[in-house]
């Protein structure tokens, strides 16, 4: 199914005619909470990996005495 009008994949499409200004604004700034979450996700996904590295690491080290 084709959707017009949403952005996909890191890019907006648009409907003819090219959208007025304040369609646009509001299409950018939804876009670009959207690029904010993104981040926010993979910065917390990247968090989450060092973590869990920092722990294996911990586990495979014998414990000083």
């Amino acid at each position: 199914m084709h959707h017009h009008g949403h952005h996909r994949r890191g890019r907006l499409a648009f409907r003819r005619p090219f959208p007025n200004r304040q369609e646009l604004l509001e299409r950018l700034e939804s876009y670009h909470r959207d690029l904010e979450q993104e981040l926010a996700d993979v910065d917390d996904l990247i968090r989450h990996l060092r973590d869990d590295g920092d722990q294996a690491v911990a586990l495979s080290q014998p414990a000083e005495v």
